[in-house]
């Protein structure tokens, strides 16, 4: 009987998901989560001081700021993404304002040439800044507020000589005017030019070359430079970049308003850059985006123009954005120094598990401990690494994966020569031979993979259909185990865990949560669904003799079910073995008609205990290093031989743990067992004493050669 704090335990951890806190701060949108608080604060705030905030008309002329901003923005985005910061913004703002005025009112050019020379003229400004920051090395702050003063000088001594002639003129054009007030689709056209401007450098960031490069450079210049990214000529392209939207956003500014005052473009690059960093673009470089950036506009322009409709003065308003980008830089620095900490103290989220009491083992147990096999001759000894499945072909071949990304083949029948038989690049685990003679297996991280006759290599899946309620993508495939080929050539696969990479495979343990599945792949229709999801950590699969069937091992839970395919009972799981000593691994068919399952490692009371105590695991965790955590002993382990009624038949020890102090799969193969370990550098072959000397894998499942 359990006591009272376990049955609390029991319904605590089965009806508050936990898990779900660390999932959800995992996710790369948590960076938006705070902007978009502010903005609803803000919207919400403003709304009861300001009743018409919404009013059509409101929202069009908010648009048409919005717009020029966003372009500002999205310019001081892509800089500060390559670890820069550009101050000129404004002057430039101001200059392309003011060119843009004095060519289409004085000169009287064509609209379409006033356009494009005055994004020169941002373009030549950025590439100032470019070649004084990218390719002499000068500081981005100084050099840019350098810029700002020369480019602000230029543009007062214009306006102060020249206003009077370029405000004066009058000149009409349905262009010019359609810029600045027109409409597309009932939107202001210099916000519908953002959106498509913000479109496209989303697709250049996070699709394009250049993207990956601006990325790169920010997140540390030294490794970029390291791996032949051409780093001067980025930090180049994202200051012109810069330029040239800040002048876009100039022209439809003296569209809109047909006039250049002194006042023009001052504090912009306060507003700009107060917007980026809001929206969760890091001053450090390498973290943001243009969907944060978008966010973080949205904010500025809710608290400017709200501030000037209450009546405030601009001092006040520049204040605000003062405060606000201190906030936001506090934010940022802490933010990004503590998230991980914060993840990692949360992610691992115990749940309760108590397993069945099996009761002493002794000499009068089915899992009595013996020596049988001490005496197993090795293959491949300090050849191979983390040969974690066997199997062999009809040929006496036998096949293994390695921890290097390569499949191994022995040649028969002594298996002293080997060659690389076909390399994936990810650790191959489970492997099955199909009717055809294609190798397929399950690889680490990267999902299920063929090697044909020929050595092609080729991928078959790596993602399945995503649950519904899933906080995580759990469409991908992360730890693609161990698998089997049923009649129907449909292939039968675990995944062990959706929540951990294959190198933390241990903490997933300290969970006991049903974070694994079995999927199915249809090679008929190409087509990847979950048949059994929620499993704890699901590993060995075996196709059961009559085919009507699947056995599966769970290991954490130490027990072995079975999920049938068809039948009366089709769709159903039925216990085997529900109550095991050990954790069980892979299972293979033997030629008796039984099964073979392998044990990674066997229970200890210690940990037995910790699963009931989901609260003592979590303290463990926050608490002290993940090196002393408590673990699954996972330094021992045997082989048993069970029929299916999950009676155990056999069991097979290396007691001293010489050879094999780890197994995860075994595979039988004319008279012989062949032993495979994920931490082992060796093959065990051990010869089973009264087995059918003729029987193979390959023949029990598709017939004679």
């Amino acid at each position: 009987m359990s006591q009272p704090s376990e049955f609390y335990s029991r319904w605590r951890y089965r009806l508050f998901p936990d898990h779900l806190v660390g999932e959800i701060l995992a996710k790369n949108w948590i960076d938006n989560a705070i902007p978009f608080l502010i903005l609803l604060l803000s919207v919400a705030f403003f709304s009861v001081f300001i009743q018409d905030l919404f009013a059509p008309y409101s929202l069009v002329d908010n648009g048409r700021q919005i717009g020029e901003l966003l372009l500002v923005v999205f310019g001081m985005t892509i800089v500060m993404m390559a670890g820069g910061i550009d101050l000129s913004v404004g002057a430039t703002f101001a200059l392309a304002t003011f060119c843009s005025l004095a060519m289409f009112n004085y000169f009287e050019l064509p609209v379409a040439v006033v356009i494009v020379a005055a994004l020169l003229i941002g373009a030549l400004i950025g590439a100032l800044n470019g070649v004084l920051i990218g390719f002499l090395r000068l500081r981005a702050f100084l050099t840019t507020l350098v810029t700002l003063i020369m480019v602000r000088a230029t543009f007062d001594t214009l306006v102060l000589n020249y206003q009077v002639e370029v405000s004066m003129a009058m000149r009409f054009s349905d262009a010019w005017d359609f810029l600045g007030d027109g409409k597309v689709f009932g939107v202001p056209v210099s916000f519908a030019v953002a959106i498509v401007i913000g479109v496209l450098a989303h697709i250049m960031l996070t699709r394009l070359g250049i993207g990956w490069r601006i990325q790169a450079v920010g997140g540390s210049r030294r490794s970029a430079f390291n791996a032949g990214i051409s780093v001067r000529r980025t930090v180049f392209y994202t200051y012109v970049m810069s330029g040239t939207l800040a002048a876009a956003a100039g022209v439809f500014y003296a569209s809109r308003l047909g006039a250049a005052g002194s006042d023009t473009g001052i504090g912009l690059e306060v507003s700009a850059l107060t917007a980026a960093v809001l929206g969760g673009v890091s001053l450090g470089g390498g973290r943001g985006s243009i969907a944060k950036a978008l966010l973080g506009a949205l904010i500025v322009i809710v608290i400017q123009s709200s501030l000037i409709r209450l009546g405030l003065r601009s001092g006040a308003n520049t204040l605000v954005l003062g405060l606000l980008l201190l906030v936001a830089v506090a934010i940022d620095v802490k933010w990004l120094k503590n998230r991980f900490k914060v993840l990692a103290k949360v992610y691992v989220s115990p749940g309760y598990l108590r397993l069945p009491d099996i009761g002493r083992i002794d000499a009068t147990s089915a899992y009595a401990d013996n020596n049988r096999l001490a005496d197993v001759s090795l293959i491949g000894l300090e050849q191979i690494e983390g040969p974690e499945d066997v199997i062999l072909d009809n040929d006496d071949n036998l096949y293994c994966g390695s921890r290097h990304g390569d499949v191994i083949r022995f040649f028969g029948p002594d298996h002293k020569r080997w060659e690389v038989y076909g390399h994936i690049g990810g650790h191959p685990l489970g492997m099955a031979f199909d009717r055809h003679g294609n190798l397929n297996v399950c690889v680490s991280g990267m999902g299920l993979y063929q090697i044909t006759p020929q050595r092609e290599v080729r991928k078959l899946t790596d993602e399945t259909n995503r649950s519904l309620l899933s906080v995580i993508d759990d469409s991908r495939m992360r730890f693609a185990d161990d698998l089997d080929i049923a009649p129907d050539g449909k292939i039968y696969f675990s995944e062990a865990t959706i929540r951990f990479n294959t190198d933390e495979w241990m903490i997933d343990a300290l969970e006991s949560r049903g974070n694994g599945r079995i999927i199915c792949y249809d090679p008929s229709t190409d087509t990847t669904r979950t048949v059994l999801p929620k499993l704890m950590f699901p590993n060995g699969i075996c196709v059961a003799h009559d085919g009507k069937s699947i056995l599966y091992a769970e290991t954490w839970p130490c027990r072995i079910s079975r999920f049938w395919l068809e039948g009366p009972r089709k769709g159903k799981v039925d216990p085997v073995m529900p109550a095991l000593p050990g954790y069980p691994d892979n299972i293979n068919r033997s030629s008796d008609g039984n099964y073979w399952c392998a044990f990674v490692g066997m229970r200890a009371p210690a940990f037995d205990l910790a699963q009931r105590m989901p609260a003592f695991r979590k303290k463990m965790v926050d608490r002290i290093p993940h090196d002393e955590w408590l673990y699954p002993n996972m330094n021992a382990g045997c082989v048993i031989k069970f029929d299916e009624s999950g009676k155990v038949l056999e069991c097979l020890w290396d007691s001293k743990g010489v050879n094999h102090p780890m197994i995860t799969s075994m595979r039988e193969h004319k008279g012989y067992l062949y032993l495979g370990g994920s931490l082992n550098n060796r093959i065990g072959k051990w010869k089973i004493p009264g087995a059918d000397p003729n029987w193979t894998g390959m023949g029990d499942y598709w017939g004679a050669k």
